[in-house]
C-alpha cells in the first residue's frame, strides 16, 4: 500500500503557507513534491490544503489504494467524522471527501510531528521558495 504523509505550514497568522507532500511508494521508491499555496489565513488552513493538494496528486497518479499519514489532529478527526466545525475549513473538507470517496481503499491515520518530517520540511521549503521570489521580484532592496 502507498503511504502518502502530507503536512501545510504557515509562516504567519495570516501568513505565507506551503504543503509537502512525501510518498513511499513501497518498493524503495519516493515521491517529493513541495507547493506554494500562497497566503492562508493560518496553519490549519494550510494543513486543509495539503491534504487537497496531497489527494489530488494521487488521483493524478491513478493511486487507488493509499494510506494517509498527517500530523494535524484537525485534519484527521474532520476526515473520520466527515465533518468540520469551523466554516473556514468547509470546502477544504468538501473537496477532500469528494476526492476521497473516488478511492478504491483510503485510510488516514495520524502520527506524531517527528514521524512526517519529510512532508513538514516539504512544506517549509515551499514558504522559502515563496520568500526567495518575492524577494527577488521585490525592486527595492
Amino acid at each position: 500500500m502507498i503511504e502518502v504523509y502530507f503536512d501545510g505550514a504557515s509562516g504567519g497568522n495570516p501568513g505565507l503557507s506551503g504543503a509537502g507532500l512525501y510518498i513511499n511508494l513501497g518498493d524503495g521508491r519516493e515521491i517529493r513534491r513541495s507547493y506554494p499555496l500562497g497566503e492562508r489565513a493560518n496553519n490549519h488552513e494550510a494543513e486543509f490544503a495539503a491534504l487537497v493538494e496531497a489527494l489530488r496528486f494521487c488521483r493524478e497518479q491513478n493511486y487507488r489504494t493509499v494510506s494517509f499519514r498527517t500530523d494535524s489532529q484537525l485534519v484527521n478527526q474532520a476526515i473520520e467524522k466527515r465533518f468540520v466545525k469551523k466554516s473556514i475549513y468547509a470546502a477544504y473538507l468538501e473537496t477532500a471527501l469528494r476526492l476521497i470517496d473516488q478511492f478504491d481503499l483510503f485510510f488516514c491515520k495520524w502520527i506524531p510531528d517527528l514521524q512526517n518530517r519529510n512532508a513538514d520540511q516539504l512544506a517549509r521549503d515551499a514558504i522559502l521558495n515563496q520568500l526567495r521570489q518575492t524577494e527577488s521580484e521585490d525592486p527595492h532592496p
